[in-house]
């Protein structure tokens, strides 16, 4: 199985048993949390985590983004990526998601100085060498009941 369709199982698995969260709109961190969950169920070997900020014993950085942040932050933007498939401790970034409710989330602004999601994980699969990168809307109120699986390629989007 592709990369793309393990993440999309994740995701309808989430759908399936989890929709509660979405219906309440939940906190996008409970919610990202359990979806993990059954990103872990595809990707065995792996570690999955959620917020890791960690390169090695380094916060992660998207220098990337450096020129646009105040002098004070001299080596780039520390970043919290939702949910990592990863190898702790190494330089083996597998996969990063990025994660919003459809009813926070932006679009790009295709310019030099965007810094949405999807530029966020741009510069994740750059500048910290992560393989794969996910962008996931989570639909919530009128989306959540104009749902169906023929939909999913508008809800999870690979960078």
């Amino acid at each position: 199985m592709e990369i793309k369709e393990k993440v999309q199982s994740a995701f309808r698995e989430f759908l399936k048993r989890d929709v509660h969260l979405l219906k309440v709109k939940a906190n996008e961190r409970s919610i990202t949390h359990r979806f993990a969950i059954y990103i872990e169920d595809q990707f065995p070997g792996f570690n999955v985590d959620c917020e890791y900020n960690r390169k090695g014993l380094d916060p992660k950085r998207l220098d990337a983004f450096r020129k646009q942040v105040s002098s004070d932050d001299e080596k780039g933007v520390t970043v919290f990526p939702d949910v990592v498939v990863h190898h702790r401790g190494t330089s083996k970034n597998h996969l990063v998601i990025k994660a919003k409710l459809s009813s926070n989330h932006q679009e790009c602004a295709n310019s030099n100085t965007c810094r949405c999601d999807r530029c966020k994980l741009r510069a994740y699969k750059t500048d910290l060498g992560y393989a794969h990168a996910f962008y996931i809307v989570f639909p919530v109120s009128d989306e959540l009941a104009g749902f169906s699986d023929a939909k999913l390629a508008d809800y999870v989007t690979e960078i």
